[in-house]
């Protein structure tokens, strides 16, 4: 049976792995089996950035550093070939006053290369993703696709949207979305 990798950006790997857990490295899908990754970028991301660390203090628990040190091996052509591509991307994102991180094109030039479905909600990056013909999801599509291989139920999906509401981090378009991928008004939050 083939083995799909989608690549999870930050934005996506935080809204989705305290209420997923185990998040990534799990199997799901009945046609094709679907598996979820971050980049090793992400760690560092979260160790340079107070924010990020105040926020989702809970990334650093065991459980969650343990889910996240298993990653793809990626070999040195390929590493090599990210490292171009990467730059590339990073021009690209100049040129167009495209608001990226070093960590987003990072995890964009990993999608290219290895030819997975980036997961993220950030606009910049969505742009950039199509700029290279990147193919993405974002997290709320995720989700669905999560519901539709049965890896999650619709109580999971209305728990972890009723949070973002609380926290009030919903991503761009979340209202039309959310009712276009569920059939459903949005849940009220916590």
């Amino acid at each position: 049976m083939a083995r799909t990798t989608l690549l999870l950006d930050s934005n996506s790997y935080f809204r989705l792995a305290r209420s997923i857990h185990p998040l990534l490295g799990q199997e799901f899908g009945s046609a094709v089996r679907y598996c979820l990754e971050v980049i090793s970028e992400l760690d560092q991301e979260f160790q340079r950035s107070p924010r990020l660390r105040s926020k989702f203090h809970w990334i650093s628990e065991p459980e969650y550093c343990a889910n996240r040190s298993k990653r793809r091996l990626v070999s040195r052509v390929q590493r090599q070939e990210i490292n171009r591509v990467f730059d590339f991307i990073l021009n690209h994102a100049r040129t167009e006053r495209l608001g990226v991180s070093p960590v987003d094109i990072r995890a964009l030039a990993m999608a290219y290369v290895l030819k997975v479905q980036l997961v993220t909600d950030d606009q910049d990056m969505l742009t950039l993703a199509e700029a290279f013909s990147i193919q993405t999801l974002t997290t709320l599509e995720l989700m669905r696709l999560m519901l539709t291989e049965r890896h999650i139920d619709i109580r999971r999906v209305r728990q972890i949207v009723s949070y973002w509401q609380y926290e009030k981090d919903l991503p761009a378009g979340f209202h039309n979305d959310y009712h276009r991928l569920f059939g459903e008004k949005e849940p009220d939050p916590l």
